[in-house]
This record gives C-alpha cells, sequence and structure tokens, in this order.
C-alpha cells in the first residue's frame, strides 16, 4: 500500500492543487514557513490585491517565482475558471488575501465551492485569522461563536439584523470600519441592552493593538471619546435566558399533549426541553397538580 501523502507532498504533484493560504494579520513574524515556501514555489499566486502580495514576499524575504494574478470580489466570477483549469492542469495555485484566512470576509469562496463540486484538490495552509484572535482576547465565552462579517451599512437592515441576533446565546464576532465603529456600537447597545459584556480589538498583532473590554454602554462612550483607526473587530456576549418560571404553564403544556394521546413520561420530556426546565422537577409538578 502506497503511503498516504501530506500537502507537502502534494505540492510538487503533477495532479495540481489549490492551497488556501493565510497570511499574518499585521505582525508579518506570524507568517508561517509553509506560506513562505508557498510563495517561493507555486506556481500561480492568486492574490485579493497583487502589488500588497509583492509586498508581503518582500517582507518576507521571499522571491515569488510563480505568475502572481489578480482574484478578488470583483473579478473572482472571471478568474475562478481559469485558477480551475490550472490546477486541473498540474498547477499549485496558492490563494492569499490581503491579510488573514481567505473567504473569511475575503475572496475565495466561488472558487473553493466550485473546486469541491468539480473535484479539484483543495487544501489549507492555516495561520493567522481576525475572527479567532479577537475571540480569544475577547474574555468572553469561546465555546459557541458565530461570525457575522460586517454590519450592514444602512441602519435600517442593521437594527432589522441586530433584532434577529439579540436573542441569540452564542458570542458573536463582526468586522467594523474605524468610522462606522461608534454607529455600530450604539446600534449594539439599542438592540443588545446596554449592560451586555462586550469588546472592540483593534490593529490585531500591530505596534498599537488595542483591545478594549466593557458593556456596550461604555464601550459606545469609549469609541466616542476618541479618534479610532486601524482594523476592527468587536466581540459580544450572547444573550443569558431568562428562567422560565411559569410553572401553571409548564403543567398545562404537558396535560395538552397528554389529551392528545401523548404517554405522561414522553410530554413531560418534550415540554422540559421546550422551557428548558428539569424534567424531574417538572412531572413532580404535574403528579403535584393532579392530586
Amino acid at each position: 500500500m502506497a503511503p498516504t501523502q501530506t500537502p507537502e507532498d502534494r505540492l510538487g504533484d503533477t495532479t495540481g492543487q489549490i492551497v488556501l493560504a493565510a497570511t499574518p494579520i499585521g505582525n508579518l513574524a506570524d507568517a508561517s514557513q509553509r506560506l513562505k515556501d508557498l510563495l517561493a514555489t507555486a506556481d500561480i499566486v492568486a492574490a485579493e490585491d497583487t502589488r500588497r502580495a509583492h509586498h508581503l514576499a518582500q517582507g518576507l524575504g521571499v522571491r515569488i517565482t510563480g505568475k502572481v494574478v489578480s482574484h478578488h470580489e470583483h473579478n473572482e466570477r472571471e478568474s475562478t475558471p481559469e485558477l480551475l483549469a490550472a490546477a486541473r492542469g498540474g498547477a499549485v495555485v496558492a490563494v492569499v488575501t490581503d491579510a488573514g484566512m481567505p473567504l473569511v470576509s475575503d475572496p475565495g469562496y466561488r472558487l473553493v465551492s466550485t473546486a469541491a463540486a468539480e473535484g479539484v484538490d483543495v487544501t489549507c495552509a492555516p495561520g493567522p485569522s481576525a475572527v479567532t484572535t479577537a475571540l480569544a482576547l475577547s474574555g468572553l465565552p469561546t465555546d459557541r461563536f458565530a461570525f457575522e462579517g460586517f454590519l450592514p451599512r444602512k441602519e435600517g437592515e442593521r437594527v432589522r439584523l441586530l433584532t434577529e441576533l439579540a436573542r441569540d446565546a452564542r458570542t458573536l464576532v463582526f468586522f467594523e470600519s474605524p468610522h462606522r465603529l461608534a454607529a455600530s456600537l450604539a446600534s449594539l447597545r439599542d438592540a443588545f441592552g446596554a449592560d451586555r459584556p462586550a469588546c472592540v480589538a483593534r490593529e490585531l498583532s500591530k505596534l498599537h493593538e488595542e483591545v478594549a473590554r466593557g458593556s456596550l454602554a461604555h464601550l459606545v462612550q469609549w469609541a466616542n471619546s476618541k479618534e479610532i483607526r486601524g482594523e476592527i473587530v468587536i466581540v459580544t456576549a450572547g444573550t443569558v435566558a431568562e428562567p422560565d418560571t411559569d410553572t401553571a404553564g409548564q403543567v398545562a403544556d404537558v396535560e395538552v399533549l397528554v389529551a392528545s394521546g401523548t404517554r405522561l413520561k414522553e410530554a413531560v420530556n418534550t415540554v422540559a426541553a421546550a422551557r428548558g426546565v428539569p424534567k424531574r422537577g417538572l412531572y413532580e409538578a404535574v403528579l403535584a397538580a393532579r392530586a
């Protein structure tokens, strides 16, 4: 049996491959050796900004030997077939964005989804990500979280989205631009409540990195008190569900199910799960109500 190939082994494989390569989000020292090797050896470097790709390589002391082509949100439809054809023809195609992981609020989704559908080999050279870096630094729960990208610019759309998210129990991560930060924090405060814990991370991994933590009300004041520059990530805590204390209503829901033919134990389990209450306590409450 032939040994299993690693992604590194396949870099020289004639079958070709698309490699999504994470780039530093600020500090060049965060660049992986694999990223450096890819920039130096890939047949094609598909870059969100070709000038920045060359600047990155120069900063890393790497000489790009392959062809550098543009691959961004405005030409992704046209460039995707060309990159897929190159990979099918045996080329290693390294996909890089200006900072962080491709596809995360950056180009690449069309390329990867099409490659997956057509059986073109795709792998990833993981590395820096502003989403997980800000989440780790926020001091907020990390066991469940959702990345929501950039908030809508139009106030009405932003309010509608945040109204939907206000009841989400997961920690939420957003990107935002400096000049819209104060307005977005105010919208978050109005939708989520002034006391909701949150964090604003600015210029992550760079010389002037700053992490501000506190309630949304505090962060609104903070954002309005100074000139904000750099790349911004907002992290907010999820909502904490209020305990359901309507025992009479819980019992009534159980009895409705029982009346429809559901066994008592099953009815209790169903209502307890829906209401977020202990099954044993609800079962005892039903028996007490029947006594």
